[in-house]
């Protein structure tokens, strides 16, 4: 396995592993807070945090078997598998929103037939407090770093930290409305859940919208593609770049293209400006991109 391959795992793993002790830790705080502070936000958060530990565990996994180098059953490498942990992470959170939606629309139906929901503690509130500055935090550090990594995956579980944050958020600002607002607005605590679960169905459909594309040979953006015409069009003696095909295999590029070249040129000549392209390309998006070029005679 090359060397970066390996440097790139590592990090991951540690990274990850740093998201991995504060979910530990906030989900114990925040399951302890919901049950003595009597708030149904509060436990609905906390399984949210629970469920971070799963992506966690996605990412340790499927980084590493996507930093495998190819082999005989895989000619362009693992890197499927980081796209599909992305998927998977984004299902999952989907899962996470439709569980609290559930609980929280519960509470709301009890109490429009006049059910009285129990008023959350201080407790609850300063955990959801202390879950907001830790998970954002957390998410900042998380999305840095799998952005310099160009891990998809890492990017994702980012998003899963900072819809955790932001949860907690809606979880505080609904605790906090119904300690201070009194018993007739404990209805603000189911509420809040009902917004933390809209969100995070919102983050998760875009990740597995993301995921669902590059699984299915999605091209790349078209400011991209764009970019690789200019690259290619750098060359002087290179006419009509055409017939382009992108694709994201894990943090990596597939390009196909098609190029014209004077076609007296001498094949050792046409055989060098085609590996000078290939070097150009890879300078700009990375020594691991896949490349194909066709080329077609001018004449």
């Amino acid at each position: 396995m090359p060397m970066n391959t390996m440097n790139r795992e590592r990090e991951i793993f540690k990274i990850t592993l740093v998201g991995s002790v504060a979910n530990v830790m906030l989900t114990a705080f925040k399951f302890v807070a919901g049950i003595v502070g009597h708030s149904a936000a509060m436990t609905a958060d906390a399984v949210h945090s629970l469920s971070d530990l799963l992506t966690d565990a996605i990412v340790l996994l499927f980084v590493h078997i996507s930093g495998k180098p190819e082999d005989r059953g895989h000619d362009y490498g693992h890197g499927k598998y980081e796209t599909l942990a992305t998927t998977l992470i984004g299902l999952a959170l989907a899962a996470v929103a439709v569980g609290i939606g559930w609980k929280g629309g519960i509470s709301l139906w009890h109490w429009l037939h006049g059910a009285e929901l129990p008023a959350p503690g201080l407790f609850a509130l300063w955990a959801a407090l202390v879950s907001v500055v830790l998970k954002e935090l957390v998410y900042q550090f998380t999305v840095r770093r799998g952005r310099k990594l160009k891990s998809p995956a890492l990017e994702a579980n980012a998003w899963h930290h900072r819809s955790d944050a932001l949860s907690s958020l809606g979880t505080l600002a609904g605790i906090g409305g119904a300690i201070l607002l009194g018993n007739r607005w404990t209805v603000l605590d189911p509420l809040a859940s009902l917004v933390v679960a809209a969100f995070i169905l919102r983050v998760a459909y875009k990740l597995s919208r993301q995921g669902l594309a590059e699984l299915l040979e999605a091209s790349l953006p078209d400011d991209v593609e764009q970019e690789i015409i200019d690259v290619v069009e750098s060359f002087p003696d290179i006419k009509d770049p055409h017939h382009l095909r992108t694709r994201r295999i894990g943090n990596h590029y597939a390009i196909e293209l098609h190029i014209r070249m004077d076609g007296d040129l001498p094949l050792r000549v046409a055989h060098t400006r085609t590996c000078e392209i290939e070097q150009a390309l890879k300078s700009r998006f990375g020594e691991n991109t896949h490349i194909t070029i066709h080329v077609e005679p001018t004449k």
